[in-house]
């Protein structure tokens, strides 16, 4: 399966979708449809996205928004008017989908909440990502993926399970859980449409998110793992530098998958060692321990003579790379993981979709929009909007397009 339309058709073909969402957590919520065949428009205001400012950029694009938004439709559309909050407010009425990742109250008041538009489309299924939710006490709070990461354990579990200091993330975790989850959310909402004729509101928390996307939630509740041993104790497995630099993981906590690394290391004796006898030695020595594999792991001077040596304890390991090595990686081009979007000679990598169907293709295509860029084919095709009204509403800022600046 090559992603080039191998099968003609896509899981969501037929199914439309309002994106008002900014930035990632609802983009990337919208990418996902996208991907799945869905009709993906996304709606932005007058000075666009705010990822439309990210650098780098390839042919006047920036990367970052491509990454979230490439294969769809973009308008932009000025909602401080009310025409423009019409506008919009009759595209969400023809759609299947209206997404959107505003505080609560915040589209209400423009008029286009999900009272608004499911008033003129019982149909519609409208997805909201915020912070808390869109009741209670905490739900007008600004709420972004570090303050989740705050508040919601990551930051303070991190740092305690790694022995460290609290350290902001270097991902989007909170966003782009969010963002996963809204999508499941709708897909369910969809097919409970198909049995009752009637869509729904999708409330997605990114607070509850959070909760969900850590395995060891329900460990803390329960008073936390203490000193308690445990063979998924991840945070405690080994990394390892090879001979030739190579840094290099191996999964597990090595309390458990000792027998295994004494396997792979030819040293049987060490489990008669008082130091490692039992598990609860080898937890009392586990500098010694580091320090085996450690000394095991410098002998090697190709990661995959390492790998097989440590398979033979069936233990696994990874080294160490970069996410731009990634393409280069024989799984990547064994599946296809990318597609290059760029034009003019300039190319532009983005992941393709890990989702491969066996009747059916998914994945990004077509080329990431400029600012506006489809304003005229959407409001003409799905609103019927002649055009010399749209000529009208681009002379009065209703719409604003914004064609690609070359750097």
């Amino acid at each position: 399966m090559n992603g080039e339309g191998t099968h003609g058709t896509r899981p969501l073909d037929g199914i439309s979708v309002v994106d008002l969402s900014r930035v990632l957590s609802g983009p990337s919520c919208g990418k996902a449809l996208a991907d799945l065949g869905a009709d993906v428009i996304k709606v932005e205001p007058p000075e666009g996205d705010l990822t439309r400012t990210a650098q780098p950029r390839v042919g006047g694009l920036p990367v970052y928004f491509a990454q979230q938004n490439c294969g769809k439709r973009c308008i932009s559309v000025d909602l401080g008017t009310d025409t423009g909050r019409e506008l919009v407010l009759r595209l969400a009425s023809e759609c299947d989908v209206v997404l959107e990742n505003f505080r609560p109250g915040v589209l209400d008041r423009l008029g286009i909440g999900y009272d608004a538009v499911h008033a003129r489309n019982p149909r519609v299924v409208y997805c909201s990502i915020t912070g808390y939710g869109q009741e209670g006490r905490m739900a007008g709070r600004r709420a972004y993926a570090p303050v989740m990461h705050a508040e919601l354990g990551l930051m303070e579990f991190t740092a305690r399970r790694l022995h460290g200091q609290p350290r902001a993330e270097a991902v989007s975790h909170a966003d782009l859980y969010a963002g996963a989850q809204a999508t499941v959310g709708i897909l369910a909402a969809l097919v409970q449409r198909d049995r009752t004729g009637f869509g729904q509101h999708v409330d997605v928390s990114m607070a509850e998110v959070m909760l969900q996307s850590s395995e060891w939630t329900a460990v803390e509740l329960a008073g936390g793992q203490g000193d308690l041993l445990h063979i998924f104790g991840s945070f405690n497995a080994p990394v390892l530098r090879l001979g030739d630099g190579t840094i290099v993981h191996v999964p597990g906590d090595p309390v458990s998958s000792f027998p295994g690394w004494c396997e792979a290391m030819g040293r049987p004796d060490l489990l008669a060692d008082e130091r490692f006898a039992t598990r609860a030695d080898r937890n009392a020595n586990r500098d010694a321990m580091h320090a085996l594999f450690q000394e095991f792991a410098a002998t090697f001077t190709s990661f995959a003579d390492f790998e097989r040596a440590v398979g033979t304890g069936k233990l696994a390991a990874g080294a160490m790379q970069q996410l731009a090595d990634a393409p280069d990686s024989a799984w990547a081009q064994d599946r296809d993981a990318f597609v290059d979007v760029g034009g003019d000679g300039q190319p532009l990598r983005l992941p393709r979709s890990p989702f491969r169907f066996s009747s059916a293709d998914a994945g990004t295509s077509g080329r990431p929009a400029w600012q506006g860029e489809h304003n005229r084919e959407v409001l003409r095709e799905v609103l019927g909007i002649a055009d010399a009204e749209i000529d009208r509403l681009e002379r009065d800022g209703v719409l604003v397009a914004r064609p690609i600046a070359r750097d």
